[in-house]
């Protein structure tokens, strides 16, 4: 008799009881509902999430006209490497340096094949320029020298 007493005290010990009593609680002793949280409070994004971009890429394509100074490429790192008439920026932005036609290419150094950009003086050049054969491509601003006569004296 004193075991049922034990278990009865355990029993009754073990029963949910609620401070306010219900009658859905009175018809269905054994079940009592609690509402947990199903989800983690997170925090805000209202005014997170739209940066603006970085304007970053080709700015001038192949076989178009550039003049000194136009950006041709922005960019992080040295994603194309500046080839002849173009010059680097401090944060990696490829500028002409010279008027000319805009050329992309290719070329192997070491182990890694790396993309670089160059400028033409003329549209129909290629790059790379085959120094060997062609010389080298010298741009000479604001002088003509295949109109200048040298052998006509001077008017002066």
């Amino acid at each position: 008799m004193q075991t049922t007493k034990f278990f009865g005290t355990i029993r009754a010990a073990l029963q949910p009881r609620s401070i306010v009593p219900s009658s859905f609680s009175a018809l269905l002793p054994g079940l009592l509902q609690v509402r947990t949280a199903t989800k983690r409070g997170g925090g805000t994004t209202k005014n997170h999430g739209s940066s603006p971009g970085q304007r970053l890429g080709l700015k001038k394509f192949s076989d178009q006209y550039v003049i000194p100074g136009n950006i041709i490429i922005r960019q992080r790192g040295t994603q194309f490497h500046p080839g002849q008439h173009v010059r680097m920026g401090r944060d990696h932005t490829i500028y002409a340096d010279v008027p000319g036609f805009v050329r992309f290419y290719r070329m192997k150094q070491g182990r890694k094949e790396r993309r670089f950009v160059g400028v033409v003086l003329e549209r129909g050049e290629k790059l790379p320029r085959d120094e060997a054969t062609l010389g080298r491509s010298r741009y000479f601003g604001h002088v003509e020298l295949n109109g200048v006569d040298t052998a006509a004296p001077s008017p002066l």
